[in-house]
């Protein structure tokens, strides 16, 4: 993604999934060492002007939060607070005006149900001002997907 950033300045790219920290395999247990890893990169990207990265998907397996192996479906804030280590470094790097919460449904359906997810989404946002929250949940990806909507 660096290189596609540098080599293609004047292209809009979006990051999807937080850039996809790994939290299986030799990452299993290890989310410490992961961050490690996975914020320099971040760093290096958020220097590109061009990127933009949607915050979500952290629900599946791949992220090793493993929500769905308990014997209860997790809370909003149960979420917020195991997602926040991931979260809140890429608002700090990119900003609420390079960010955009996403729906990963139905894939994330096997972690908490989607107005949990999206109840987490508010609550890691709850520091934001009221025009970095509608950036964050509704106007970033009309301009970057250059959505035209029509009001009903």
């Amino acid at each position: 993604m660096l290189e596609l950033a540098t080599t293609f300045p004047r292209i809009p790219l979006i990051l999807d999934h937080v850039g996809g920290l790994l939290g299986v395999s030799g990452y299993e247990g290890r989310q410490g060492a992961a961050l490690q890893e996975w914020r320099p990169w971040m760093q290096r990207l958020a220097q590109c002007p061009n990127v933009a990265v949607k915050v979500g998907g952290l629900g599946t397996a791949v992220f090793g939060f493993d929500f769905a192996g308990r014997p209860t479906p997790p809370s909003s804030r149960q979420l917020a607070d195991a997602w926040k280590p991931v979260v809140e470094p890429v608002l700090d790097l990119f900003g609420p005006q390079r960010c955009l919460f996403e729906s990963n449904f139905p894939v994330d359906r096997s972690a908490a149900g989607y107005g949990v997810v999206w109840n987490a989404f508010k609550r890691l946002a709850a520091g934001a001002t009221c025009e970095q929250k509608k950036a964050l949940f509704h106007e970033n990806a009309v301009r970057l997907y250059r959505l035209d909507l029509v009001d009903a």
